[in-house]
């Protein structure tokens, strides 16, 4: 009898060694300054499962067969110059822990940063998002953030917190006891539970793409775009920071004074359609996935990925020479009839050469 195969392998983890994995850059989130969609309510919510010991989903991570060289995921230097493994599922999960375990701020769907602020009442293991009344009252940790970020043990930590709630007043030996046991319970987070399914480096996007659908449960579906904007991440990532910088401005009217930006009223691009743009210029070409694959070092004629030819698309082809031209914005002329309006988009540059074969 046949034994059956399989395109993944489960590898369990903990929270800490997810988060290290991340630091170090071994496994491949997106800059922490790239639009997070979840609400304030839905990170407490997660905090919360975790708490009780609830499941909260595995991960899908992508091995990358790629090889060694390249640029780091984000703008801060990291350990391992290209990860080992790319998030196809969980992005907004492990971007919520790493953001309240190291206290960083994200960026919101309009560009504008935010901190998740989680708050938690030790007294009876509460979960809340932080207002002004939990922030004044000492009966809350107003950002557990701060837990973490302290360095401090613990033991020290649960001192401080008992010798705070003493100033209000006394607690009973049983009041202390639970207290310090919640603490104790939250400080332990980062040794939850998670297991991730790992798919082998040979799977083709496409066929990631497809896994993905099958077994998320909203059924969104991703595109040659999603891939391609993670591969900028890896390996040009001021490209698209680029991207993202026009996005942010075209969002946000400028200051008095300041230098034209590409703010519009009317367009409010998103980083995958002016990434399209980019492409049919710079490669002319219209289909991402051909593309792709010429990005990610692959030799159309022999099937073959180079860790040279991928460099060479990102740093010296027609690609990495795109080059983004603040317009200034939009120009309204009225006409004899009626008003109208057009609207400058992003211009370009790149050599007129396309790459990559046919």
């Amino acid at each position: 009898m046949s034994e059956l195969k399989t395109c993944f392998k489960k590898v369990d983890y903990d929270l800490s060694g997810l988060l290290h994995y991340i630091e170090i850059g071994d496994i491949g989130l997106p800059d922490i300054q790239r639009p997070f969609v979840w609400s304030n309510a839905k990170v407490r919510d997660l905090f919360d499962s975790m708490y009780r010991g609830f499941p909260v989903g595995y991960l899908l991570f992508w091995e990358n067969g790629m090889g060694n060289g390249g640029r780091q995921i984000g703008m801060g230097g990291k350990q391992h110059a290209v990860p080992s493994r790319l998030i196809v599922d969980g992005q907004q999960r492990l971007t919520s822990l790493y953001a309240v375990f190291r206290g960083k701020k994200v960026l919101d769907e309009d560009y504008r940063e935010r901190q998740i602020e989680v708050a938690f009442r030790p007294r009876d293991g509460k979960f809340e998002v932080a207002d002004a009344a939990i922030r004044r009252d000492p009966e809350w940790i107003a950002n557990i953030s701060d837990i973490w970020a302290s360095g401090m043990s613990s033991y020290k930590m649960v001192k401080g917190f008992l010798k705070q709630m003493e100033a209000k007043g006394p607690l009973s030996a049983d009041a202390e006891e639970q207290i310090s046991h919640n603490l104790d319970r939250l400080f332990d987070l980062q040794k939850y539970p998670f297991t991730a399914l790992e798919i082998a480096p040979t799977v083709d996007e496409e066929q990631v793409a497809d896994i993905f659908v099958r077994i998320n449960s909203e059924g969104v579906r991703l595109n040659q775009a999603d891939f391609i904007l993670t591969l900028m991440s890896v390996f040009w990532d001021e490209g698209r920071l680029a991207l993202e910088t026009f996005c942010r401005h075209s969002r946000r009217a400028p200051d008095p004074g300041a230098q034209a930006s590409s703010f519009n009223h009317f367009i409010q691009p998103d980083p995958d359609q002016l990434l399209r743009v980019a492409v049919a210029l710079g490669f002319q070409r219209g289909r991402l996935k051909s593309v792709y694959q010429v990005l990610r070092g692959k030799d159309l004629e022999t099937g073959e990925f180079s860790a040279d030819r991928r460099d060479n698309q990102f740093k010296r082809g027609c690609f990495a020479s795109t080059r983004f031209k603040i317009s200034s914005g939009w120009l309204a002329a009225r006409g004899a009839d009626e008003p109208k309006v057009r609207v400058e988009l992003p211009v370009f540059e790149s050599s007129d050469a396309p790459v990559g074969g046919a």
